[in-house]
C-alpha cells in the first residue's frame, strides 16, 4: 500500500490530507497558517501521519498548493489551488461544472468540463468582502461567535439589505442598523446574502452552471449555504468537509503522478 499527501497552505489556515493509492482519505488536519509557515506545514504533515499511523517514509509523494505552496520545502511538487480545488470537487461530485471556493481572504469561481479540466476561473483577491475575514469582522461588530452566526440567522424572518460591498463601509452600515433596532438575526441573514450576491457575479463571469459545488472554510457555515440556495433557486453540492477539498485535490494529483 502506498500513501500520498496534499498540503494546502492558505492565507488563514493550512490543511493536510493523507490518502492511500485507492484515493481513500485516511486522515486530515489543519492549523492556523500564521507567520512561521514552514513550521506549520511540518506540523500539519506530522498530524496526519500520527492520526493514520503511517510513517513518513511510507508516503510516496507530497503535493503542495495554496498561496504558500512554495513554503512546503519537503513537497515533491507544487500546484495552483485552482487546479487542486477542481480536482477535489470533481472527484467528490463528478457532475460538477462550477466550483465556488470561499476562503479566509479571497473567493474564487472555477468552471470545469465533463472531464474535470479547468476551463476558466475568476478571483476576488483585492477586497475582503465575500470572504471569511469579512464574516469575522462582522461577528465582532455583532458581538457573536463566527460559529454561531448560521444558527442565529436560521431564526430570522427577514433579511436586512446590506448595500455596501466594501468591508469598512459594510461595518458602518451594520452599526447603523443596530442603532435602528434591527434584530441581530436579520442583520446576519442580510450579511450572508450580501456575500452571496458579491460572489455570484464571479461565477457568472466564468459561466455559472449546474452542478455547483461549494468549497472552502466559509462553506462550513450553514447560513451561507442557505443564502446561496435562496438566491440561486437550486441546491449546491456540499462536501463533508469543504475546507479540505483543495488539499484533497493535491493528494489526488500526487496519486495520479505517482
Amino acid at each position: 500500500m502506498s500513501y500520498y499527501c496534499g498540503i494546502d497552505i492558505g492565507s488563514s489556515t493550512t490543511k493536510a490530507v493523507l490518502i492511500d493509492d485507492e484515493k481513500n482519505i485516511l486522515s486530515s488536519s489543519l492549523l492556523p497558517t500564521g507567520y512561521d509557515v514552514e513550521r506549520v506545514c511540518e506540523e500539519v504533515f506530522k498530524m496526519v501521519l500520527e492520526k493514520s499511523g503511517v510513517k513518513r517514509e511510507e508516503v510516496s509523494k507530497i503535493v503542495s498548493t495554496g498561496y504558500g505552496r512554495f513554503r512546503a520545502k519537503f513537497a515533491h511538487k507544487n500546484v495552483t489551488e485552482i487546479t487542486c480545488h477542481a480536482k477535489g470537487a470533481f472527484h467528490l461530485f463528478p457532475g460538477t461544472r462550477t466550483i465556488i471556493d470561499i476562503g479566509g481572504q479571497d473567493s474564487k469561481a472555477i468552471s470545469i468540463d465533463e472531464k474535470g479540466r479547468v476551463i476558466d476561473f475568476a478571483m476576488n483577491d483585492k477586497c475582503a468582502a465575500g470572504t471569511g475575514r469579512f464574516l469575522e469582522n462582522m461577528a465582532r461588530v455583532l458581538q457573536t461567535d463566527l460559529e454561531d452566526m448560521g444558527r442565529i440567522a436560521s431564526s430570522s424572518r427577514e433579511s436586512v439589505k446590506i448595500t455596501s460591498t466594501c468591508t469598512v463601509f459594510a461595518e458602518s452600515e451594520v452599526i447603523s442598523l443596530i442603532h435602528q433596532g434591527k434584530s441581530r438575526e436579520s442583520i446576519i441573514s442580510g450579511l450572508f446574502e450580501a456575500i452571496v450576491l458579491r460572489i455570484i457575479p464571479l461565477a457568472t463571469r466564468v459561466g455559472l452552471k449546474k452542478e455547483l459545488t461549494l468549497t472552502g472554510g466559509v462553506a462550513k457555515n450553514k447560513g451561507i449555504i442557505s443564502a446561496f440556495e435562496r438566491v440561486l433557486g437550486f441546491r449546491a453540492n456540499l462536501p463533508e468537509d469543504p475546507q479540505i477539498v483543495g488539499a484533497f485535490g493535491a493528494a489526488l494529483l500526487a496519486v495520479e503522478e505517482g
